[in-house]
């Protein structure tokens, strides 16, 4: 490249860059001349072309169009790339032994319903019954009574209710801690599944080989007056896809233990499962402070 060229491309970068100069809140003067900076220095690295960059215009259009209600494609994209994870992990320093954070995901849903202590979060969906336990404490060991833990999961069939169009709604609860921070509650044993493939970030993955596959998991999100929010998930040790989650949002901390208890072997609650199999696990919560 010759010394003109590259002193043509810097001075359009300064160009925009002061264009900002203006803005009167400093954070977004910040936010707007960092981007710029990056996005004029991946053009420049990569010599992207004009037909290339028609191509990316084109390929976000469809992000777009493809996003619904529910159906957040923009989310997907941004979890593929690994900025989601990227955006976590600024976010959530780490903090003594607090839990650590992943990945939010797109199919969570406000006002799910409420479960009681040891109720079913499942409401009916295909898979095997799950017994999920665990108490939610601060990092001193300080139970957090009353702390709110909203759970969903995807079905054995891989699917989340709101990918269904009939306003069925499974897999999801919010439950409270009781006096010494414990929780308990029946879902479904974690399978894995596809994000959504059949858009444009599907598309983005079948061309570069990679799977759309996600590792077994179930969401978490816990919230206490004075602690950090925690967004969360747990996971199933043995899972083959634990290393190659498509949106990279396996922790090893997150990694835990189920044992699958034979049909007829009785409940932690008593319940009768009709002569099913089911499955159980332990997670402990701990919440940095805000």
């Amino acid at each position: 490249m010759s010394d003109e060229q590259r002193a043509r491309e810097e001075e359009l970068v300064e160009l925009v860059v002061a264009s900002f100069d203006g803005a009167p809140d400093e954070r977004t003067r910040h936010l707007l001349q960092a981007l710029v900076r990056h996005l004029h220095a991946y053009v420049r690295e990569v010599r992207l072309t004009e037909a290339e960059w028609g191509a990316a215009i084109a390929f976000l259009t469809r992000v777009g169009h493809t996003t619904t209600e529910s159906r957040q494609e923009f989310v997907l994209l941004s979890d593929v790339l690994g900025l989601s994870m990227q955006t976590v992990a600024v976010n959530n320093e780490a903090y003594r032994n607090a839990t650590e954070a992943t990945v939010f995901g797109p199919f969570f849903v406000d006002e799910a319903p409420q479960v009681e202590q040891g109720g079913d979060i499942a409401a009916g969906a295909p898979g095997e019954p799950a017994w999920v336990e665990g108490t939610v404490r601060d990092v001193d060991g300080n139970p957090l009574p009353g702390a709110r833990i909203e759970v969903w999961e995807a079905d054995e069939e891989g699917l989340y209710d709101v990918q269904h169009d009939d306003g069925r709604t499974y897999g999801r609860g919010r439950l409270v801690a009781d006096d010494d921070g414990g929780y308990r509650f029946w879902g479904l044993f974690p399978t894995p599944y596809p994000i959504p493939d059949d858009g444009p970030v599907g598309d983005l993955l079948a061309s570069t080989g990679r799977s759309p596959l996600r590792a077994s998991h179930l969401h978490f999100m816990v919230s206490a007056p004075g602690c950090r929010t925690l967004v969360t998930h747990i996971f199933v040790r043995g899972d083959e896809l634990l290393e190659r989650d498509s949106v990279f949002g396996v922790k090893e901390s997150l990694v835990h233990d189920w044992e699958h208890h034979p049909a007829g072997s009785p409940t932690p609650d008593g319940r009768d499962l009709g002569g099913r199999g089911w499955a159980s696990t332990r997670f402990d919560v701990v919440l940095a402070p805000a």
